[in-house]
């Protein structure tokens, strides 16, 4: 079962203000990459349900994290059904994300204390995801519904919407910035902050130094905006 509490979680995943985001098949990788996520200071990873047998990937890293990185909080993505959700949850993830907004899996995380944070690509399926209870919604895929404009937009007639987008974020600061002067609170970067290349040629040191550069830059644009 899940480790952390629900308000620590969203806490401090708008606290920080990014959310790695990976899948590998391989769990040597996979550990080396949550490792050096948390080195850099991303309390909240989370791993993608892809591949065949992911939820054992994701069970001995979560052990691993249990062990090793205590205050690591550890969620799932791609996921797109109560039953699938209800088995990362036995196994231990603290948080729970999907590219679509699904209701069965809204009350099984919901029941559970497990922030559900639901992919979402309109006004009223954001509406929808309200009146589910639903603290954070994910953009998604973020540029391709309308990037930062799309979060401006919407957060004028209804100021207190959160939203996390995926697809479309970059660690550079002319992107973050965009993101974050549109009001997002927080962000959930994958390949562009975890790339191939990294990973191919195991620098994990350099990892970390991206990581804890990105929320650096992060935290100096909020402070900028005061926020």
């Amino acid at each position: 079962m899940d480790r952390h509490l629900k308000t620590k979680t969203l806490e401090k995943m708008k606290e920080i203000g990014l959310v790695p985001v990976f899948y590998n098949s391989d769990i040597i990788i996979s550990k080396n990459i949550a490792e050096a996520c948390y080195k850099g200071g991303a309390i909240c990873i989370e791993m993608t349900n892809r591949g065949d047998h992911a939820i054992e990937v994701f069970s001995e890293l979560e052990k691993y994290c249990r062990k090793s990185f205590p205050l690591a909080i550890l969620g799932v993505g791609s996921i797109i059904d109560a039953p699938t959700a209800a088995l990362y949850i036995a196994h231990g993830a603290n948080f729970v994300v999907g590219p679509v907004l699904d209701n069965d899996t809204a009350v099984i995380c919901n029941i559970h204390k497990i922030p559900y944070i639901p992919g979402c690509g309109s006004a009223t399926e954001i509406h929808q995801a309200h009146r589910m209870g639903l603290d954070i919604v994910k953009l998604f895929p973020g540029a391709q519904v309308g990037g930062p404009a799309f979060v401006k937009a919407m957060r004028g007639p209804c100021p207190w919407t959160e939203i996390l987008p995926t697809g479309g974020v970059d660690k550079t600061e002319e992107s973050l910035t965009e993101w974050f002067s549109a009001g997002v609170c927080c962000v959930g970067i994958g390949s562009k902050l975890i790339t191939e290349e990294l990973i191919r040629n195991k620098d994990y040191n350099r990892l970390t130094c991206d990581v804890k550069d990105t929320i650096s830059l992060i935290s100096k644009i909020k402070k900028k905006l005061n926020r």
